[in-house]
Parts: C-alpha cells; structure tokens; sequence
C-alpha cells in the first residue's frame, strides 16, 4: 500500500500546527519523502512471545504493509531495559530505529541508577503510548491470607511478615507493590525472581505471599485454582473478574496499578519523519487486527500525543520519587 499521499497531508498538517515550515531544512523534507528507505526495526526489552512483544509485532506488521517495506521486532530482553536503551540512543538519528520502552525504562530506572547508558528525556523522541495493562494483587490458591484485609492487618502486626514476588529491583511489578505499601503504611519483604516461571511457583507454593501482575500473566494458574486474586488495581473492577473487588472495595488503598508502554525515536530525527512515525502508528494503533491482538495479550490500547507521554513520564517520576527517597526502592 501506498502511504506517500497520507504522508505529505499529515506533514502539511503538521507544519500548520507548527506555524514552522519554512524553518524546516531541505534535507528534512527529502528524508521523509524517502522514509522508510530500508528496513525498519522495533527493539523491545521483552522476551519473544510475552505481551508487549505480542504487541509491538502486531503494530510491525501493519506498517510494514502500509510502508511495503520490512519492519522486524529485535528483542533484546533483561535489566530492566537498560542495555536495549543504551544501544538503541547510538543508533543513526533517522526513524530507522523504534524503542518499545515501559515504565521502567522511562521513569524508574533513571531514579536507581547514579549511572545509566541513556537520559530518556536527552536521548529520545517520544511518540506515543502504546498501551497499558492492569495489575491485580494475587496470592496462592491455598494460601494464608484469605483477603486483603487479612493481609493488611498480618503486615500491620508485623512488619515484613508479609512477603511479595517480582521479575526484580525497579520491575513494575516491584514498583507497583511498593506504591501499595506505601499508600496502606505497611512494610513487606521484597522477593525477587529472574524469571516468571520461578515466581509463580513460589506464590502458588505459598513460599511467597503474592505479587502483582495482569490478569492475561496469571490466567492459566488462575483457572487451574492456584492463584487468587485479592483486588484489582484499578478504579473499576474488571468485566472478566467481576467478583473481585477494586483495592478501596476490599479494605485497601485508591491505589491504581497500570503499567505502560509507549513507543520512541533517538533524538535528533528529522521533524518530517517524526510527524509520519506519529500518524502512521497511530493508525496502526487503529486498526481493527492490532486492537485485537492487543486485547487477546491483557492490554488497553492508549495511542497518545507526544506531550501525553512526556506527562506520564513526569507524573510517573512525582509518584515513584517517594518510594526510592523512602528507601522502599532502593538507589542503585
């Protein structure tokens, strides 16, 4: 399919909006006239098959039919987004090169590490936010907190008493359960795991008290009767777990758990280029099999503006600040 036409209407639009367009270098105009002009990819910080992989192919494969040119997934998983990060801000400023990047990459990391190979606000260019998922609180289908209220008042008792699972320091999953803590004034013993597989063992062997992921992570040992949800993290319950109430309906927190995901270039990629990375994959973010697909993972689609995702980067910042000046997260 064609997308030129498309292209030059949303980089008029732009240049309207922008009240800019004779600033904008020749140059500039010729490179988005061109682009793509080889193979674009998509580097994700994820595992091959997990929901935001799932996601990220499904917006490949739309661009590259509308682009007829080859756009590939590069995954390229573990601490927490870091090196990913930092090979893709080395990469050729031209919208050749697409970071999926996440709440830890964006917000968190930079608040642990004194050293990191990548600025998120220096080093990228942000595009728009890709989706968001909700956590729900979950504990062992036999084990020894029968509720939330249970609990809060076993934390509460004594402190650390209660543990939780994550996929490790700064994941949101550890994020997410610290920021609970936090709200409720409790303290709890952080466990991490390396992999998803180790953790959901130890919460449904009760070795581990709970954790925090999203309904779509935990379906299977939800079905099978090991795991149990407490709450969900949400100011709604969900349609597919009516029966379990929101953290406020269950004694706890107005707490909301969503972690997200968003889509960014390097720095310093031509304007033009930019304005048809946005309007091209917000039309991805449109279409009826992308929608579907992301659904099918456990996510909420939530294509934003560029100034949206640089607001849930600073409102993200503000919310996690007290978590690490607390010592609940600690600085690295």
């Amino acid at each position: 399919m064609d997308a030129r036409p498309t292209s030059r209407r949303a980089l008029v639009a732009a240049l309207c909006s922008l009240g800019a367009g004779a600033a904008w270098p020749r140059q500039a105009w010729a490179a988005a006239e061109r682009f793509p002009q080889r193979p674009v990819r998509i580097v994700v910080p994820y595992s091959v098959g997990v929901g935001p992989d799932v996601v990220a192919r499904a917006v490949a494969a739309h661009l590259s039919r509308r682009w007829d040119q080859t756009v590939w997934v590069d995954n390229k998983p573990g601490a927490s987004g870091i090196v990913a990060f930092g090979e893709v801000r080395r990469t050729p400023a031209d919208g050749h090169t697409i970071f999926l990047a996440d709440t830890a990459t964006m917000a968190v990391n930079p608040l642990l590490h004194a050293s990191l190979p990548y600025d998120p606000v220096r080093d990228l260019v942000p595009l728009t936010l890709l989706f968001r998922a909700t956590f729900l609180l979950w504990t062992g289908g036999s084990g020894r907190l029968p509720s939330l209220q249970a609990l809060l008042e076993a934390a509460r008792s004594k402190p650390r008493s209660v543990s939780y699972a994550s996929l490790g320091h700064g994941h949101a999953s550890q994020v997410a359960l610290e920021t609970f803590a936090h709200a409720a004034g409790i303290q709890m013993l952080h466990v991490p795991f390396k992999d998803v597989g180790a953790l959901m063992t130890a919460v449904v062997s009760g070795d581990v008290d709970l954790t925090a992921f999203s309904l779509n992570t935990m379906q299977g040992l939800f079905q099978q009767g090991k795991l149990r949800p407490l709450a969900v993290a949400a100011r709604q319950r969900l349609p597919a777990l009516p029966n379990v109430p929101t953290l406020p309906e269950a004694g706890g927190p107005a707490v909301e758990m969503h972690p997200w995901a968003a889509l960014v270039a390097v720095a310093g990629t031509p304007a033009p280029v930019l304005a048809q990375l946005e309007s091209h994959i917000a039309a991805a973010l449109a279409a009826p099999e992308v929608r579907q697909q992301a659904e099918q993972a456990g996510f909420e689609l939530t294509p934003s503006t560029p100034q949206a995702l640089r607001e849930r980067m600073q409102s993200d910042t503000a919310l996690y600040t007290p978590l690490v000046n607390e010592g609940r997260v600690a600085r690295m």
